[in-house]
Protein backbone atom coordinates (compact mmCIF):
# COMPACT_ATOMS: atom_id res chain seq x y z
CA UNK A 1 0.00 0.00 0.00
CA UNK A 2 1.26 3.86 -0.75
CA UNK A 3 2.21 5.94 2.48
CA UNK A 4 -0.64 8.42 0.71
CA UNK A 5 -3.56 7.18 -0.98
CA UNK A 6 -4.22 10.83 -2.35
CA UNK A 7 -2.86 12.50 -4.99
CA UNK A 8 -3.51 16.04 -7.26
CA UNK A 9 -5.12 18.99 -6.57
CA UNK A 10 -6.91 18.89 -2.89
CA UNK A 11 -9.88 21.36 -4.45
CA UNK A 12 -10.43 19.43 -7.71
CA UNK A 13 -14.20 17.99 -7.38
CA UNK A 14 -12.95 15.26 -10.02
CA UNK A 15 -11.61 11.97 -8.26
CA UNK A 16 -10.50 9.38 -10.30
CA UNK A 17 -10.45 6.25 -8.05
CA UNK A 18 -7.03 3.66 -9.18
CA UNK A 19 -7.51 -0.05 -7.28
CA UNK A 20 -4.70 -1.19 -5.32
CA UNK A 21 -3.87 -3.67 -8.12
CA UNK A 22 -3.21 -1.02 -10.56
CA UNK A 23 -1.46 0.74 -8.09
CA UNK A 24 0.87 -2.70 -7.53
CA UNK A 25 0.86 -2.87 -11.65
CA UNK A 26 2.06 1.02 -12.17
CA UNK A 27 4.71 0.15 -9.09
CA UNK A 28 5.97 -3.25 -10.40
CA UNK A 29 6.28 -2.43 -14.49
CA UNK A 30 7.70 1.17 -14.08
CA UNK A 31 9.62 1.40 -10.96
CA UNK A 32 10.88 -1.89 -10.26
CA UNK A 33 11.03 -2.54 -14.26
CA UNK A 34 9.77 -5.74 -14.70
CA UNK A 35 7.89 -7.14 -18.15
CA UNK A 36 3.94 -7.48 -17.46
CA UNK A 37 5.02 -11.25 -18.11
CA UNK A 38 7.17 -11.17 -14.66
CA UNK A 39 4.54 -9.09 -12.89
CA UNK A 40 1.60 -11.23 -13.54
CA UNK A 41 3.97 -14.21 -12.06
CA UNK A 42 4.66 -11.88 -8.97
CA UNK A 43 0.06 -11.34 -8.60
CA UNK A 44 -0.26 -14.28 -9.89
CA UNK A 45 -2.69 -13.27 -12.27
CA UNK A 46 -2.49 -14.38 -16.19
CA UNK A 47 -0.69 -11.68 -18.30
CA UNK A 48 -3.35 -10.61 -20.69
CA UNK A 49 -5.18 -9.71 -16.88
CA UNK A 50 -1.44 -8.14 -16.06
CA UNK A 51 -2.13 -6.07 -19.59
CA UNK A 52 -5.45 -5.52 -18.77
CA UNK A 53 -4.90 -3.80 -15.31
CA UNK A 54 -1.92 -2.08 -16.24
CA UNK A 55 -4.17 -0.16 -19.40
CA UNK A 56 -6.56 0.91 -16.73
CA UNK A 57 -3.92 2.22 -14.64
CA UNK A 58 -2.01 3.99 -16.97
CA UNK A 59 -5.19 5.59 -18.83
CA UNK A 60 -6.34 6.77 -15.00
CA UNK A 61 -3.22 8.39 -14.41
CA UNK A 62 -2.80 10.41 -18.03
CA UNK A 63 -6.26 11.58 -16.90
CA UNK A 64 -5.48 12.61 -13.66
CA UNK A 65 -2.50 14.26 -15.04
CA UNK A 66 -3.74 16.03 -17.83
CA UNK A 67 -7.48 17.09 -17.29
CA UNK A 68 -6.37 18.18 -13.13
CA UNK A 69 -8.43 15.74 -11.17
CA UNK A 70 -7.22 13.69 -7.70
CA UNK A 71 -6.27 10.13 -7.91
CA UNK A 72 -7.47 7.91 -5.15
CA UNK A 73 -5.97 4.52 -4.53
CA UNK A 74 -8.02 2.31 -3.29
CA UNK A 75 -10.29 -0.88 -3.42
CA UNK A 76 -9.32 -3.85 -5.65
CA UNK A 77 -8.48 -7.31 -4.77
CA UNK A 78 -5.74 -8.28 -2.73
CA UNK A 79 -4.38 -9.34 0.46
CA UNK A 80 -0.95 -7.91 2.42
CA UNK A 81 1.79 -10.19 3.11
CA UNK A 82 1.31 -12.14 6.07
CA UNK A 83 5.45 -12.08 6.54
CA UNK A 84 5.06 -7.73 6.52
CA UNK A 85 8.82 -6.54 7.08
CA UNK A 86 10.48 -10.19 7.56
CA UNK A 87 10.35 -10.70 3.56
CA UNK A 88 13.42 -10.41 1.08
CA UNK A 89 13.22 -7.40 -1.60
CA UNK A 90 10.92 -9.52 -3.73
CA UNK A 91 7.81 -9.19 -1.28
CA UNK A 92 8.88 -6.62 0.97
CA UNK A 93 5.97 -6.30 3.49
CA UNK A 94 4.16 -5.55 0.09
CA UNK A 95 0.42 -6.53 -1.04
CA UNK A 96 0.82 -10.47 -1.18
CA UNK A 97 -0.50 -11.29 -4.60
CA UNK A 98 3.02 -12.49 -4.67
CA UNK A 99 4.02 -16.25 -4.83
CA UNK A 100 7.51 -15.03 -4.52
CA UNK A 101 7.83 -14.44 -1.30
CA UNK A 102 10.78 -16.24 -0.05
CA UNK A 103 10.33 -15.89 3.70
CA UNK A 104 11.06 -19.19 4.99
CA UNK A 105 8.55 -20.35 7.87
CA UNK A 106 9.23 -22.86 10.24
CA UNK A 107 6.98 -25.75 10.64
Amino acid sequence: MPANSSFGPQNSAAIIEMTVDEYETIRLIDLEGLTQEQCSLRMEVSRTTTQAIYSSARHKLADCLTNNKMLKIQGGDFKICEHSGQCNKKCRGKMKKFKNCNKEINK
